[in-house]
């Protein structure tokens, strides 16, 4: 994989990194933690774990950290970390949507370089000004975006600038889940207690927490900027205080057209992200389900399917690319390949070097276009499927 360091004629030091969140029993975090050890490009040093002193520590040790670098809170983390001459260069934030703002802004503040969990924020005046804090800070701002690190996702994109699907006319994204379908917020699941509560997750349910990632996706293949969407937005489960599922119509700059569906009530769907784009040349298919496949039709001609690390895969797959074709590469590495663009960056940082023009990873700015879109989304559910600037 290009973007390894151990590559170069000298592999650079690993980057000393803190956690927020992620302590006992949090899914994310552990995913974030794998992800960053896969290529082997970062330490994890430090960690304010979780909301309690206590259970910051207690995580910490579960972890191997110096209890001294255990924090009870992110504050208290970035203000001790930033005096250290070891002190972390970087943080992962990886807590519910409401806290995103205030550590990533702390942090930043502080010169440490932000590596956060979607959706960016919680609510768009928070984006916007986060936006605005890291467009002044002397530190990299990283949106883990996982899905955009997939080999055939970075190929489905070069087929795109590159012209192969000719104008685009048709964007379609879905997510579907059902994990929700019943209110398992209720029984004491912690994942779907915060995922559900307007004042953790923010005004988007499935909305935020799936369907920005569906948005992003084909955002990122095609190319395309939002220009208004018309959304009927719906809460299926008795009770529930955020919406769980969401039809959206979209239209694109340049008048492209599409369609997202996000739903956690649809039964019998684990994860079944799937993004197709059309366009005057040629169309793609790709699904996470089976994602070391892409599917490549051009008009009049038979469907083509292109493998990861197979023949035809092109140097923007083949760079995040670890191990050879016919071996299944999924959603860990997927998620390492943020990690190792991240890195990637923030190594360059360290001597002012310029960052090669290959390395791609979500920014700040694709975050607030993610929460202006589920604002968008709710703001259209209120008119009954109006049409809404985004």
């Amino acid at each position: 994989m290009a973007i390894e360091a151990s590559k170069s004629e000298h592999r650079a030091a690993k980057i000393r990194l803190g956690m927020v969140g992620g302590g006992q029993g949090a899914f994310i975090g552990a995913v974030h933690r794998m992800a960053a050890r896969l290529d082997d490009h970062y330490d994890l040093v430090a960690g304010a774990l979780s909301s309690t002193a206590e259970k910051s520590l207690a995580s910490g040790r579960d972890l191997g950290l110096d209890p001294e670098r255990c924090y009870s809170s992110f504050q208290e983390m970035a203000d001790k970390e930033s005096a250290r001459p070891d002190g972390i260069e970087a943080v992962s934030i990886v807590t519910p949507n409401h806290v995103h703002f205030a550590a990533a802004k702390a942090f930043l503040e502080k010169g440490i370089h932000v590596i956060c969990d979607k959706p960016l924020t919680s609510n768009l005046d928070d984006a916007k000004a986060l936006k605005a804090v890291a467009d002044k800070a002397k530190a990299l701002f990283i949106l883990t975006h996982n899905y955009t690190g997939y080999p055939m996702v970075r190929h489905a994109r070069e087929l795109v600038r590159a012209g192969e699907l000719g104008d685009i006319r048709l964007v379609q994204m879905e997510y579907p889940q059902d994990w929700l379908a019943e209110p398992v917020e209720q029984t004491g699941s912690k994942q779907a207690a915060w995922r559900t509560d307007p004042a953790q997750s923010g005004v988007g349910g499935s909305t935020g927490d799936i369907g920005t990632h569906a948005y992003n996706l084909g955002s990122f293949i095609s190319g395309l900027e939002l220009d208004e969407l018309a959304a009927d937005v719906h809460t299926f489960v008795e009770g529930r205080r955020l919406d769980d599922n969401a039809h959206v119509m979209l239209r694109f700059k340049g008048g492209a057209k599409g369609l997202l569906w996000c739903s956690q009530v649809a039964t019998g769907n684990e994860n079944g992200l799937k993004v197709r784009i059309y366009g005057t040349k040629a169309g793609i298919e790709w699904t996470q389900a089976d994602p070391n496949y892409l599917w490549f039709t051009r008009l009049g001609e038979p469907k083509q399917l292109i493998t990861r690390g197979g023949a035809g895969a092109n140097s923007a797959a083949a760079r995040v690319t670890r191990i050879p074709s016919g071996h299944p590469e999924g959603y860990l590495e997927a998620f390492a390949t943020i990690y190792s663009e991240a890195a990637a960056a923030i190594q360059a940082a360290r001597t002012g070097a310029a960052v090669d023009p290959a390395v791609v990873y979500p920014t700040v700015d694709d975050g607030v276009k993610g929460v202006a879109f589920v604002t968008a989304c709710i703001e259209s559910g209120k008119k009954n499927g109006g049409w809404v600037k985004v």
